[in-house]
């Protein structure tokens, strides 16, 4: 009879610390044609109030597989194989298994296990996302009832997934919250397409600045250029693409310096930046015009052009009138093309 006992309660402490809720996540799997000896989980983790990055480096064998545990707060992460990344949604207590080959990474990324089901769901909204947006300008100028129809179906197609899958309620709220933050994202993009071609056409009277302050000293506005050609990059010290564009510029002045153009750089740093944007001018010898904007992005200019994002590029014929509100980088050689056609 004590063996008997002994034995029920053995069992009954086995079966509670089984159901005892899981702190971390167990991720494995295999990776066919790896890009790297290791693969890296990140994300953002709340501790004290304040948003931190999280970290985790896992090592891959020879064979692709790889194996570990994880200490996290439930959420949205990202897998980093080298070269490309997946979403992955992590939530204590999961056990999940991934498989992809890197040749067909987005089409071949899977997985099984618990918490499968929206890791999955994740992999074909990118799968879907990519289709759609495919050919997103097509998409954004295209006219109302046809945008509208594309837009129903994308929506439709989610609603269907999340309707007929399993899914943590808290996946779902976050998936719900990213959707509706995607349609305010298309459909600003597609007002700011609309004010562009009509209120910033070929030929209408540009936007202006007025009395920017000067590398060399003293202020200037669009207003003194008329006359010239204005070939306006609006830039700042902390944009990568921007200062990608730099050399490129460059060879483009060269080329056009005895002609009738003015090449203006503005920066819209933050005026906490106004050293940087000095010591950079200064550094690289940056040539042309080199302005820096009154109020960064909240410049008058920089809305008026509906700025939504830097590098960005603006051309301005000899009576204020806009020639490209959205013109060629320098490092594209349809700028070239473009300016070849102008009486300069």
């Amino acid at each position: 009879m004590k063996k008997l006992f002994f034995c029920i309660a053995t069992a009954t402490l086995i079966l509670s610390c089984n159901n005892t809720p899981k702190d971390f996540v167990t991720v494995s799997g295999k990776i066919t044609n790896k890009n790297s000896d290791s693969i890296v989980i990140s994300g953002y983790q709340t501790k004290n109030g304040e948003s931190l990055k999280y970290k985790k480096v896992l090592q891959v064998s020879e064979d692709g597989s790889f194996k570990d545990t994880l200490k996290i707060q439930s959420g949205g992460f990202s897998l980093f194989d080298g070269k490309e990344f997946t979403s992955l949604y992590l939530k204590n207590g999961a056990d999940i298994h991934i498989t992809l080959d890197t040749k067909e990474f987005d089409e071949t990324v899977s997985f099984t296990g618990k918490g499968a089901n929206e890791n999955n769901f994740l992999a074909e909204s990118a799968l879907n996302q990519e289709r759609f947006f495919k050919d997103l300008s097509n998409l954004i100028t295209s006219p109302e009832e046809s945008f509208d129809a594309k837009m129903n179906d994308f929506v439709s197609d989610f609603d269907k997934r999340i309707a007929n899958t399993s899914l943590d309620t808290a996946f779902v709220n976050m998936q719900k919250q990213s959707l509706d933050r995607l349609q305010i994202g298309i459909q600003q993009m597609r007002e700011e397409k609309v004010y562009i071609a009509t209120k910033l056409a070929n030929g209408t009277v540009s936007p202006i600045f007025e009395n920017y302050e000067n590398f060399n000293g003293g202020t200037t506005s669009l207003a003194d250029l008329k006359g010239k050609y204005v070939y306006i990059d609006l830039w700042a010290t902390w944009c990568n693409p921007c200062k990608q564009e730099i050399p490129h510029l460059q060879k483009i002045e060269k080329q056009f310096h005895d002609k009738n153009i003015a090449f203006v750089s503005i920066s819209i740093d933050d005026k906490n930046d106004h050293e940087a944007w000095k010591k950079m001018v200064t550094d690289k010898q940056l040539a042309g015009v080199q302005l820096f904007a009154d109020q960064a992005w909240n410049s008058k200019f920089v809305k008026d052009y509906r700025v939504s994002g830097i590098p960005r590029f603006i051309l301005i014929d000899k009576e204020g009138k806009i020639v490209n509100p959205d013109a060629p980088r320098p490092s594209d050689t349809k700028l070239l093309e473009l300016l070849n056609t102008l009486s300069i």
